[in-house]
């Protein structure tokens, strides 16, 4: 059931013969839009989802629920969805590369009556996945999974889930929290989570879980550090409207750092539990100007870009767009805390030493990071290795660095499908 995928083509990274100076609207947030359709999914009727995110992972999910029973119903930027149905005949759900999809998914396919063959590309058999599929046994929910502990893998089902108590060790991700606690008003007996082992990674996506469950009705309490729960309740419907999505921001606002140029993010929001809101902490500390108004978020740059040293391990998805500033930077930068991110589209930590070092430059992998080293950089081909926000990582270099060929750019539409032509434009070719 994998999906059949076309043979990437290199992309000549746009250099920049200028300072850049440019407003952009970024489409919303994948992590938003992705939740708002699960909770849609369990609703009491129909909600409707507002300026989503429509990208390749949204899609999945969008054709997932589809299956699942909802009732998906399109009109310009709105999005109406019914519930999902209760019992159905055996399906096939392509989870593609979106962690979101092959990690939320399969609890909601638990709460309907039936068989779920769950598979997707080549790259997700190799994402972590056996602390959801061990939750969904210690639940009594049965799974095949040949005791594989990755794709592919089946649910069955008779459609009722009693919940209880599980101990999880999800320091590969937050996802695996995130998941169970959007489905877990829908159980039985609800659900109490505790995670045990390594620090837990992404927090202000479990925050933004907590958040949307919240606006549904469903109310989680937080026993102790690490530990929450969720009692059976109704998933009321609701109205959302999606904000731009802010990691998607990244290589836009990383532009005008990298040019000593100046770019405003329209419609910034003022208070968000979105991971990329970091993006105002990091800047400034790399010697940007930086102000939030309500026009939007702008960010500019006019000396030489400053080293740092940030623990990454809530906002780990910054780290591509974050290292391709680094490397242009005027001193030496430690990144940790995202050891996690070995086990993402890519081993993003391994793909971002090999891709700097191909092109003239000094990178090394810690323990749980990354020491960058700026040096002199030459044109060259910076791999995607399938993953969107490394191939946005070397659209950024290539700015100024004059012949950098990213080798599949489309990869970008997992989460921004108009990312080439917003980039041209970006940079006025």
């Amino acid at each position: 059931m994998q999906m059949s995928e076309s043979a990437p083509q290199n992309w000549s990274a746009p250099s920049a013969k200028r300072p850049i100076h440019s407003t952009v609207s970024i489409p919303g947030s994948k992590s938003a839009t992705n939740r708002a359709f699960v909770l849609a999914a369990l609703g009491d009727s129909i909600s409707k989802i507002h300026k989503p995110l429509l990208a390749r992972d949204t899609e999945l999910m969008l054709q997932a629920l589809e299956k699942l029973g909802c009732t998906i119903t399109r009109t310009n930027e709105l999005i109406e969805i019914t519930p999902m149905k209760r019992v159905h005949q055996d399906l096939a759900i392509d989870v593609g590369l979106a962690g979101t999809v092959m990690r939320f998914v399969p609890p909601l396919a638990a709460l309907t009556a039936g068989v779920v063959h769950f598979d997707g590309d080549q790259r997700a058999r190799n994402r972590p996945m056996k602390t959801l599929i061990d939750s969904l046994k210690a639940l009594k929910i049965s799974v095949d999974d040949e005791s594989s502990g990755s794709l592919p893998f089946s649910i069955i089902s008779e459609g009722n889930v009693q919940g209880g108590e599980i101990t999880i060790d999800a320091s590969e991700s937050s996802q695996f929290i995130s998941a169970l606690l959007l489905a877990g008003a829908k159980f039985s007996n609800g659900l109490t989570i505790k995670h045990v082992g390594n620090k837990l990674p992404s927090l202000p996506h479990i925050e933004m879980t907590i958040d949307m469950l919240n606006e549904v009705g469903v109310k989680v309490s937080s026993i102790e550090k690490n530990s929450w729960r969720v009692n059976p309740t109704v998933i009321k419907s609701k109205d959302w409207l999606i904000e731009p999505d802010l990691s998607n921001a990244g290589p836009f606002i990383a532009a005008a750092m990298v040019t000593k140029g100046e770019v405003t993010i329209k419609d910034w929001p003022q208070n968000t539990t979105q991971a990329g809101n970091v993006w105002i902490e990091i800047l400034t500390k790399m010697g940007a100007q930086v102000s939030l108004t309500e026009k939007g978020l702008t960010v500019s740059q006019s000396g030489d870009i400053k080293g740092i040293e940030f623990d990454l391990s809530d906002v780990g998805e910054l780290t591509p767009v974050l290292v391709s500033i680094a490397v242009l930077a005027n001193s030496n930068s430690s990144l940790t805390g995202i050891a996690h991110l070995r086990g993402h589209e890519t081993d993003r930590l391994a793909a971002l030493v090999e891709n700097i070092k191909s092109i003239g430059g000094d990178a090394e992998e810690t323990t749980d990071g990354l020491i960058i080293r700026p040096r002199k950089l030459h044109g060259g081909l910076w791999k995607s290795f399938d993953d969107h926000r490394m191939a946005t990582a070397g659209a950024v270099i290539g700015l100024v660095v004059e012949g950098i060929l990213v080798d599949d750019i489309k990869t970008t539409s997992k989460t921004l499908p108009d990312f080439e032509n917003m980039w041209t434009s970006l940079v006025g070719v």
